[in-house]
């Protein structure tokens, strides 16, 4: 086996190691299982880059592990007209994403997303991103 391919195959698995880092971390910060808690990863990732203005998303996208790089891309057209801002939107677009549940608490999950953000996304990307969001969906995210 030549060494390029075993380089690939261990970034590959480093790569996966990363993504599944931060769904761990999310299912055990919510109580969560893991596969409920990668849906919900995916669904406010979503609704963040479509939110965020294009140059922002690809410059949030620039800090994700690059399995959940590919996910944050999936499905986005950057010319998509620009949703409604409001937290209840956002929230909106969220659960419509993840599925309705009556047991989950969209603004608290959602919330819990915004922290995982935060502790692996550097500061100066974070103050970008929460500055380009209304003060109501700022408020889901941690104080400083």
């Amino acid at each position: 086996m030549s060494h390029i391919s075993h380089t690939s195959f261990a970034g590959f698995t480093h790569a996966a190691q990363q993504a599944q880092q931060w769904v761990k971390e999310l299912a055990a910060d919510l109580r969560w299982s893991e596969p409920s808690a990668c849906r919900l990863l995916r669904s406010v990732l979503h609704a963040l880059r479509d939110w965020l203005p294009p140059a922002e998303a690809a410059d949030l996208s620039a800090q994700l592990p690059v399995l959940l790089r590919g996910i944050y891309f999936e499905g986005w057209d950057p010319s998509a007209p620009e949703h409604e801002r409001k937290k209840r939107d956002f929230v909106l677009s969220v659960r419509n994403s993840f599925g309705y549940d009556d047991d989950v608490d969209f603004d608290a999950a959602v919330s819990a997303v915004f922290k995982l953000l935060d502790r692996h996304i550097s500061h100066g990307e974070i103050v970008q991103v929460r500055n380009s969001m209304k003060k109501s969906l700022r408020e889901l995210w941690p104080a400083d």
